[in-house]
């Protein structure tokens, strides 16, 4: 195994890694697909925006998205920039939201259109101050001073990586918060890494030609290293899905992109077959 380098960018190393597949489809979501070349384009472009915003390195972001394309654009757009994106659960609540918001001091709100009343709801009683309001795919008119996703990408240049280190922090996730407040858990580049090359690669054995799905979302860390870590740390391809993982979502996905790596968890497991079950008692 390699030693993992002093001076890290995780972003700037997964698009050094895929280069020579750039036509090879990275990401594809309910409604969209981006190959490698694509996203490699989109992740510069992400942190060229946040450049434009105004947005200095060690800075955060929040990431309320769901699991679409745009979701690893941002992520990693953020590490690019050496940006700290915080990566939350989709299904807080607005008063949890406002207690992340002003714990963490995120500068700028990335959130998916289907979420945003909830968000503007932990606005009006966050204690920060939020600069830049940024949605990805609204669902109607955008409010007042907030910018649509896909053009802030398409207004921004392309901006060279920052020169973090291994040892910097490079994003956040949060506690689920059963034994008091949510907690922030803080990450370094080395850290995705060193999961990449000490499990994904050696462990589980992940390759290039897979194609991978996990019902775990990506703002989980199980679900980030499933959807985004592993598999790009080999140049697999990922299937993204937005709605919450039933049972009958998730065959879904099985059934139309046949992945050759499936991630659950024996919840969802079990629900599986008792759905399994009640569908062959029905026929």
């Amino acid at each position: 195994m390699n030693t993992c380098p002093a001076e890290l960018n995780f972003a700037s190393h997964l698009a050094a890694l895929n280069a020579p597949r750039a036509a090879k489809p990275a990401y594809i979501d309910d409604t969209r697909q981006i190959s490698y070349g694509e996203l490699a384009e989109r992740v510069a472009r992400m942190a060229g925006a946040l450049r434009q915003l105004g947005l200095r390195r060690e800075e955060r972001i929040l990431v309320l998205m769901q699991d679409t394309v745009d979701w690893p654009v941002a992520f990693l757009g953020a590490l690019h920039a050496g940006v700290v994106p915080v990566a939350v659960n989709t299904l807080l609540t607005a008063d949890d939201y406002a207690y992340i918001i002003g714990h963490s001091r995120v500068r700028a709100v990335f959130v998916s259109g289907a979420l945003l009343p909830v968000v503007q709801a932990a606005l009006a009683q966050a204690p920060a101050d939020i600069e830049h309001l940024v949605i990805s795919q609204p669902a109607g008119p955008l409010p007042e001073a907030a910018r649509e996703f896909e053009s802030l990408l398409a207004a921004a240049p392309l901006a060279p990586a920052a020169r973090t280190l291994s040892d910097e922090i490079a994003f956040w996730l949060y506690s689920s918060g059963s034994t008091g407040k949510p907690k922030g858990v803080v990450h370094t580049h080395g850290n995705l890494w060193h999961t990449a090359e000490l499990y994904a690669k050696p462990v589980l054995g992940i390759r290039e030609d897979d194609v991978v799905f996990s019902a775990a979302k990506l703002f989980f860390a199980y679900g980030l290293g499933n959807g985004l870590t592993f598999p790009l740390s080999v140049g697999a391809t990922v299937i993204l899905m937005g709605e919450r993982p039933t049972p009958q979502a998730v065959f879904k996905r099985l059934t139309q992109h046949r992945p050759t790596v499936f991630y659950g968890v024996p919840g969802l497991s079990r629900s599986q077959a008792n759905a399994t079950a009640s569908t062959a008692t029905c026929i």
